[in-house]
Order: C-alpha cells, then structure tokens, then sequence
C-alpha cells in the first residue's frame, strides 16, 4: 500500500499497537534541557530507574542560561539550581551534557542537528514544543510534556496516538526579501493557530526544495505555532550534504547504509493525506504580525484588518488590538519600535546573521533601539566572527550576545519592558512572553534588520 513519508517513518517506530489506544513509539533521538527535565529525573530517582539508553539521550543548558558573562555564576537562584540539576542527573546517569561553557553548548535545537544528532528517518523528542524543528531532515519530532520525558527517559519509547496527515504545496518563486520565516508567518497567518490541530505536516512543492536546510528548520520549527504535531520535509542531496561528515553521523559503510535507506524516504506518488493545501510562493511577501498570536500577521505593506474581515473570535482580535495599542486598517509601516532581537531556535543559525548583516553593512543602528543579537551555539557565534560579520555588526553598532534562548521568552534577564515594542525572529508573540506587558512583533531576520536601523517598521526591500 502506498504510504507518505511521515507513515513510513512512524509505522517503521511502532513497538506495540493499543487496541482503540495509542501506539508504542520507539524514540530514537532524546534532546533534555534544563526547564522540563529535573521532575522527569526525580521520578526515576522515587522509582529507583535508571536511563535505559543514555547513549540516545543528550543534554544542553540553554532555556534560562545568561546571554552575557557566561564564564560567572548564574545570579538566579531557580535558573542556577535548574542547570546544576542538569548537569548532575546527566553525569549520574552517564549521558552527554553540554553546559555553559562547554563548545557545544547553545539551543537544544540549533545544536541538534549541528552535530549530526538529527538524521532522517529518526523519531526526535524534547521537552520542548519546537522540537518540530528537526522535521525539516525528514525526521519525525515533537514536543513532549515533563511525564512524557520520564517515560522516554526509563523506556525510550511514547505512547501516542497516530495524528492525521496534512501536505502542504507551495510552488513558485519567492518575490525580493521573502525568507522561509515570511513563508511560515503566511502559512500560519492563513490556517490560523489551530488551523492543523490534529495533524502532522509534510511541507512539498518547489519554494521548499529550493530552500537551505536552515530554512526548513525555520519552517519546520513553526509547525506547531499552526496547532500540528510536527512538520517534515523529505531529505534531499541538501539534507544528505548538510549532515555528511557531523560527529554523531554513520561513517564509511555505516554511511552507505543508511543512505539506502534515507533515500527511500519521501511520499509514494500516490499516497493519501486527510487534508492537502496548496499555496503560490508568488503571494508571499516579507511578512508581520500585529497581533499577540504569530496567526495575527499580514505582509508587511498591508494594513490592519478591519474586525468585521475575521472569521472568528472577535472579542481576541479586539482584546488583542487594545494589548498592542493599535487600530484597525492602521498600516505597520513607520511604527516605532524600541528591542529588536535576532535569535532563538527559529531564527539563531548562521544563515540568519547573513541576512542580518546584509541589510545593517555600511549603516548605523537607530539610537532609540536596544538590540539583542543572540547566536543559536557557540558553532553559530565562531561562524560569524570567522567569517567577518562580527566586525559588520560592530561598526554598525551592534554586539553579540553569547549563546541561548534568550528574549525568545524572558526566562533570563533578556526581558522587553511592559510597554515597548520588539521586532522578534522568534516564534511566539504572546502577551508578556518577552516580558510581562512587552509587545512582540515577529518577522524575519532581514524585517528586524530594517528595524534596528531606521528605528521603526521598514520593508527592508527598501534598503537593498
């Protein structure tokens, strides 16, 4: 029978199948970090449980980790206990830990698949809801609560029920300054938040083979803010070469094997999804959100919609308004701004910086505006001294933070204070989820560019 790419990979997991229940997944990648782990570890302490495959499992400080003076002790007296459990429950359970200082240290998701640790055809979890990031190597991944990681943590496999399949096409080619965080923004801003609830998401057509792999995991990692399970694109040459020769890859023969079977990984022609969507890559613009929920987002020379153009629940798109201060049919266009942050699991990788730094070179940062720039690892960080954009960067008045989660939801000092604006690559633009009373405004690396520069919104195609 014919299958799709995500049944091909979830059924190859499947240990046991629950009548009328879910199935038993195997799980080969586990990615733990300091927020959602200690309770899962503590459980297996009460129980007396060792982690069964510690070999599978690997740990990374960066949720709550400072952005600034990382070589001194963590102030915070929550944020330092979090991340001296995590490093004792990995060395007392032998798993791989890559705290602060460490060369490997950075966003559990930027450094997944840095390293080879993310690899087609894997099922991927973390306590984390962008764990969908790593879909974008073919890979079957999700978030998953603190239980969940107690589970995967003794068994190495989940209980879950099997989502339903959505694919969604988009062909064509993008206009002037369109980043794969404008195609995500657009996907999301036409489903809505909950527009994929249910499902799991394969992403196909032309605008998504001509991406980077950097831009898939952009992509992918905002599947879940479209309420899916999880995103993936079919591995490719690109996904092949990207990962080929990173540390936890097979080598030699064990290469040649797997690429056997990597290659068999992509959708039968004739395969069904409960659901199918097709876009035109020509619609996209770069793009914005207005509102507080990353659906909330028009292209960036639109207006406001008007109340009356909303499907459903217009008390929120009221509610939201008010929060933001901003009125309908309003453009977005020359509002001021005062944080701009350039970062986070969806927009913290090397290629982001190049697409920052292409709009900033030769220019000035606006004096009213606080800028974060902060790499997704310490991989990202070397890349963009070596290759000279930190200079770029410095003479155009920006500095570099060092390696974390950052402002992407204020769980370290990198808050936005009540009241002001922030153009955000991140992926949630909540109330206070960058600081209680902050203003979020997502968009792409080359938008927040634009801002930082001129001090308000500005369509960077302007500027190039």
């Amino acid at each position: 029978m014919s299958k799709t790419l995500f049944d091909k990979v979830w059924d190859s997991h499947v240990v046991h199948k629950i009548k009328d229940g879910p199935d038993v997944l195997f799980i080969d990648r586990h990615m733990v970090h300091e927020v959602t782990s200690p309770v899962a570890f503590l459980g297996l302490k009460n129980r007396g449980i060792k982690v069964l495959f510690p070999e599978k499992t690997f740990a990374t400080a960066d949720h709550n980790t400072p952005t600034v003076n990382q070589h001194l002790p963590v102030k915070d007296p929550l944020s330092a206990n979090q991340l001296k459990a995590l490093e004792e429950n990995s060395n007392e359970h032998g798993i791989s830990y890559w705290g602060l200082g460490h060369e490997k240290n950075g966003i559990v998701h930027v450094v997944g698949p840095e390293y080879g640790i993310t690899q087609p055809g894997a099922t991927i979890v973390c306590g984390d809801s962008h764990t969908s990031t790593h879909g974008a190597f073919g890979a079957i991944a999700f978030g998953i609560g603190t239980s969940e990681v107690e589970m995967v943590l003794s068994t190495q496999c989940i209980m879950q029920p099997k989502p339903k399949k959505m694919r969604i096409n988009i062909n064509g080619n993008l206009n002037k300054g369109v980043t794969p965080k404008d195609v995500a923004l657009f996907i999301i801003s036409k489903l809505t938040t909950s527009g994929a609830t249910g499902y799991f998401v394969e992403y196909s057509g032309s605008v998504f083979s001509n991406m980077s792999m950097e831009g898939r995991m952009t992509v992918c990692n905002l599947s879940i803010e479209m309420g899916a399970r999880g995103g993936m694109i079919a591995p490719d040459e690109k996904t092949f070469e990207y990962i080929k020769g990173r540390e936890f890859t097979p080598k030699n023969n064990d290469w040649t094997n797997a690429m056997k079977y990597w290659s068999t990984l992509k959708t039968d022609d004739d395969a069904i999804f409960d659901k199918e969507i097709n876009f035109d890559g020509n619609e996209i613009n770069p793009m914005i959100t207005f509102g507080t929920n990353p659906g909330m987002g028009i292209g960036i020379s639109k207006e406001i919609p008007n109340a009356d153009s909303q499907d459903g629940g217009l008390q929120t798109f009221k509610k939201s308004l008010s929060y933001m201060d901003f009125n309908e049919g309003e453009s977005m266009i020359g509002k001021n701004i005062d944080f701009v942050f350039l970062g986070s699991c969806t927009n913290g990788r090397i290629e982001d910086f190049r697409e920052f730094t292409k709009i900033v070179k030769g220019k000035k940062k606006a004096p009213n505006v606080t800028a974060w720039l902060v790499p997704g690892s310490h991989k990202v960080e070397k890349a963009i001294e070596e290759e000279g954009l930190l200079k770029i960067l410095n003479e155009s008045g920006f500095e570099l933070r060092e390696p974390g989660c950052s402002a992407c939801l204020a769980m370290n000092d990198d808050k936005v204070p009540a009241g002001k604006y922030a153009v955000s690559t991140s992926n949630r633009n909540f109330e206070g989820r960058q600081g209680p009373g902050s203003r979020t405004l997502l968009a792409s690396p080359l938008v927040a560019a634009a801002a930082a520069i001129t001090g308000k919104i500005t369509d960077p195609r302007t500027l190039y």
